[in-house]
């Protein structure tokens, strides 16, 4: 078997010493390569080149940034046959993907969970979701894991890179104090979405929009936030989307979020299996996926794809 191992050595919990450490043992059971990113995109750029250079497996050792690009370099044309298997090593601060794959969050144990596959020849095919918008490059548009989202929650990931820019090091108390300025911003000034979903009418002058390929949403520290439990990777996306951002709806959806990961209101529009999420707004709104921020859009469309990427676990 015929490996690239791409580590990204700025995420939060890769050293050179995991690195070395996780290439040796790697390299015991494959033919291994490795290379270190260097730019924005370089891993999705190698991902698809080993694709063209007939790779059988593609290791992402980073964040949830470092397996979003290299998932995007590897389905860069389309999901298809004959793509190489893509295995997680977790190095980032959240590793949602892998959290939600049930691969451990330390590295060692991820390793060897990674060469039990390898050596037993398992996988887990798996669906995911795909951005189209203006800012989502490529017609393929861009392929995200476990969430997507438009309005506050992409506000709080703009405002995060903004501070890991200045130097800043990512943590739930940066996260939180992000959200609370991006909060309080969105009730000064709301932003307003109509949501379309396949068979309803369209929910109109909605206030946020969450979207998930699987559960959970994110993690906040070693905490699990749930929004739509019923989503997985094994059925179509989940929708979250509060009609109002006023303090009391606000308040009481953070409550049922952290206490049972099950939240209910009559302000809220959820739905746990849908092929498409369509939004749109007449005011430029922030996009992110899988915690990577694309731009500002007016107006973006949110589509499950079933068995699009085999995963070695």
């Amino acid at each position: 078997m015929r490996a690239l191992l791409v580590v990204n050595p700025q995420a939060t919990t890769t050293t050179p010493a995991g690195r070395d450490v996780l290439a040796h043992a790697l390299a015991s059971d494959v033919k291994l390569e490795v290379i270190e990113t260097s730019y924005r995109g370089h891993a999705a750029d190698a991902a698809h080149q080993a694709v063209a250079d007939g790779f059988d497996l593609v290791i992402a050792h980073g964040g949830d940034g470092t397996v979003n690009e290299v998932v995007n370099g590897v389905l860069r044309g389309g999901a298809r046959a004959g793509t190489p298997m893509v295995g997680v090593v977790p190095g980032g601060s959240a590793n949602v993907f892998a959290g939600a794959l049930g691969i451990p969050r330390d590295p060692v144990e991820a390793t060897h969970v990674l060469l039990q596959a390898i050596e037993h020849g398992t996988s887990r095919r798996i669906g995911l979701g795909q951005v189209f918008a203006d800012v989502a490059e490529g017609a393929d548009g861009r392929w995200f894991t476990f969430n997507a989202g438009m309005g506050l929650d992409a506000d709080v990931v703009a405002g995060v890179e903004r501070k890991r820019a200045k130097g800043h090091h990512a943590s739930p108390a940066l996260y939180l104090s992000v959200a609370l300025k991006a909060y309080a911003q969105n009730v000064r000034k709301p932003q307003h979405f109509t949501v379309e979903i396949p068979e309803e009418p369209p929910f109109d002058d909605v206030g946020m929009v969450f979207v998930s390929n699987t559960d959970p949403w994110t993690y906040f520290g070693d905490k699990a936030i749930q929004l739509n439990p019923s989503t997985s990777f094994d059925g179509g996306l989940g929708l979250s989307a509060l009609e109002t951002l006023r303090v009391p709806t606000v308040g009481r959806y953070i409550a049922q979020v952290l206490a049972t990961g099950n939240p209910k209101s009559a302000k809220l529009v959820r739905r746990d299996d849908v092929g498409y999420v369509r939004v749109k707004c007449e005011e430029p709104a922030n996009l992110q996926v899988d915690g990577d921020f694309l731009g500002t859009t007016t107006a973006v469309e949110f589509r499950a794809v079933p068995d699009a990427l085999t995963v070695a676990v």
